[in-house]
Formats: structure tokens, sequence, C-alpha cells
């Protein structure tokens, strides 16, 4: 029985210590998986769209500021800014929001942490270049690479 129980407790350990690793060293992400584009695409259906849109156009004007005073929720098509910004940047504003990285932030970036698994983020960024045109796609994945 003790067998079995250390046994259960290696595997543990090593799965706890996998998800760390992939969590810090799973950079580039890219699009060419389809099936884990389709997970990504039902992920930021649940997650994402109602800020930044289904098709992922952002908000109406998104470079102005909605009634509260916040900055409106930006494109993640291409047509904005997203692609300027490593792997690692957007992984952790999806992670973390903007709360957790820009002091004083009183924006409506909310992080998923406690929602989102480092993979399932992963899946998300990949759904999301999946709309990127080449040269922009192949720009952020260079200043991705570790």
């Amino acid at each position: 029985m003790n067998k079995i129980l250390n046994h259960f407790l290696l595997i543990l350990i090593i799965s706890s210590h996998a998800t760390f690793s992939f969590a810090s060293n799973h950079y580039p992400i890219t699009r060419e998986s389809k099936l884990n584009n389709e997970r990504g695409k039902l992920l930021y259906t649940q997650y994402c769209a109602s800020c930044h849109q289904v098709n992922l156009s952002g908000a109406e004007d998104w470079k102005g500021y909605d009634a509260d005073g916040h900055r409106k929720a930006p494109p993640l098509n291409g047509t904005g800014h997203t692609w300027h910004h490593s792997d690692e940047t957007l992984h952790q504003i999806i992670k973390y929001g903007f709360a957790k990285l820009i002091k004083n932030y009183e924006g409506k970036m909310i992080g998923f942490e406690e929602d989102l698994s480092d993979k399932e983020i992963d899946y998300i960024l990949g759904f999301i270049k999946s709309h990127w045109n080449d040269e922009y796609y192949d720009h952020q994945i260079s200043i991705s690479i570790k």
C-alpha cells in the first residue's frame, strides 16, 4: 500500500512541476493547431467576447473611453495593437489583468487567473493569432521567442 501511495505522490509532484514549467517556458504560442484553436475559440467566446466582440473587432470606437471613463476593449483581430506585444505580455494581461500589472489601474480588464489555466490562456492566444495576417503573426512570433 505504501508503494502505491508513494507512486501517487511522486506523480502529483511531477505533474505540479510540469505545470509550473509549462507556465514559464511555453513561448512562442502558435496558431498551427486547429484543435487548439477550436478550444481557444470556445474559451474566447466564454471569457473575452463580451468585451472584445465575437468577431474580435473590439468595442465600437475602441480608441475612445466608455461612459465610466475607461478605455474601451481593443480589437484582437490584427487591426489593433495586440500583435505588437510578446506572448509573455499577452499571457500576463489575460491571466492577471491590468489591475495587477499597472499600479492604480481602474479599468475593466480583469484577470482570469481563477478561471483559466495557463494552457487555456495559450489556446485563446492561438485562436486570436489565427485571425492575424502572416506579416503581423510572423513579427509577433519573432518577439515572443525566448
